[in-house]
């Protein structure tokens, strides 16, 4: 199966190995773009897991697992890297109802004891 990343790679060659803990992504962008993929298996365990400890209580493990399963993601695409520690990106997905719709965002992402972390992120139009 092509990861739901976009990457052009299979699954099992790009963002399993992160979702299994086998490794962790050695790049925010690499980061993000498994949290993408989380959102598309749906995995809200590695979502949760994967935000910034300090910032977890802002977010919930039941609905990171529900937006990914109530909601079809069909595309990533990376617009901008303007840091190490911020990619820019656009995630294409139809809702329940069945519209389409953009999630364009800059994250923030920090590295902590050479793991990567979503801090916060910044909705664009």
């Amino acid at each position: 199966m092509n990861c739901p990343c976009c990457s052009g790679k299979s699954y099992e060659d790009c963002c399993l190995p992160y979702h299994t803990k086998e490794k962790f992504p050695p790049t925010a962008e690499a980061l993000m773009r498994s949290r993408f993929s989380a959102f598309a298996i749906p995995n809200g365990d590695y979502l949760w897991e994967t935000t910034l400890p300090a910032k977890r209580q802002f977010h919930n493990k039941n609905g990171l697992q529900e937006w990914g399963e109530i909601n079809e993601w069909t595309k990533l695409e990376i617009i901008n890297k303007p840091a190490d520690y911020k990619v820019e990106f656009k995630a294409f997905y139809t809702d329940e109802d069945g519209n389409p719709h953009v999630h364009h965002e800059l994250s923030k992402f920090k590295m902590i004891q050479n793991r990567w972390f979503y801090v916060s992120g910044e909705f664009l139009d």
